[in-house]
């Protein structure tokens, strides 16, 4: 008797150019210093401030060399969870596109205000001490969807091929707002009594406004900032742009511009 065969059915792989990241592990740049002696000398002024930057720093938490000196105080970071709270309510989602070391992500996380909360870091050191900081601080694992890559090719995907993300990484721009705290060097940053943003580094304020403006999106800024440049970036209706600066002990530390999008359905 002949055999019988079935057919071959082939099998459907289903590949994204980005897809959300697994837990990182932490790697021998992650590091949790316990004294000054250890630490090297460019941070130790970072290093003496751990527990205005994290509050929890002795339970755990991880950072890497670099990652010092863009982390957000924790109480800046609380306060701006806060205040996006407000933010209209339709907004259920969150994209931290510098997610860093976790500061502002844990923050948005704690304040329960957000559905999603996607977080995106391009190096898998400090991406895998956020994941630790997360985890130390309590934060429900499900909130965030944590991302390894640049936000910027995140963002043009979100924009112009989103089926070619996870569907975990699909968003509803209309219920989106994104958060960004882009590292601030360039000339002038620390001395200039008004910091041009033409020539912050590596990303200046036009490059992140064009890649942004669609949605709603919050700039976390040099406490110098020239607001004009700000105030140019409003979409051009009635709707105008908030800035706020925030404090720690009397001195200004950063401000935040508050700008919306400029997509007609948004």
């Amino acid at each position: 008797m002949g055999s019988i065969h079935e057919p071959h059915v082939p099998t459907i792989s289903t590949s994204y150019v980005l897809e959300p990241a697994d837990k990182f592990p932490l790697t021998d740049e992650c590091k949790h210093y316990e004294g000054k002696h250890q630490v090297p000398w460019d941070i130790q002024k970072y290093f003496s401030q751990r527990y205005s930057i994290f509050s929890w720093y002795d339970e755990g938490v991880y950072m890497t060399d670099n990652a010092w000196f863009g982390v957000t105080p924790e109480p800046v970071a609380s306060q701006i969870a806060r205040e996006m709270s407000t933010i209209d309510s339709s907004k259920d989602t969150v994209i931290d596109v510098f997610a860093g070391a976790g500061g502002n992500t844990v923050a948005f996380a704690l304040s329960q205000r957000w559905k999603r909360i996607i977080a995106i870091e391009r190096d898998p050191s400090t991406l895998a001490c956020a994941q630790n900081n997360a985890e130390v601080y309590g934060v429900d694992p499900s909130l965030i969807t944590w991302v390894h890559a640049d936000s910027f090719d995140y963002v043009e995907l979100v924009h112009n091929r989103p089926e070619e993300l996870h569907p975990d990484l699909r968003i509803d721009m209309s219920k989106t707002v994104l958060f960004a705290s882009p590292p601030w060097g360039g000339p002038g940053y620390r001395t200039d009594e008004v910091f041009d943003l033409s020539n912050m580094q590596p990303y200046n304020l036009e490059k992140l406004h064009a890649a942004y403006r669609k949605m709603d999106h919050v700039l976390f800024l040099p406490r110098t900032s020239d607001v004009r440049h700000i105030a140019k970036l409003a979409p051009g209706d009635d709707r105008k742009i908030d800035v706020v600066q925030y404090c720690m002990e009397g001195a200004s530390k950063a401000m935040a511009a508050y700008i919306p999008g400029s997509c007609p359905d948004l």
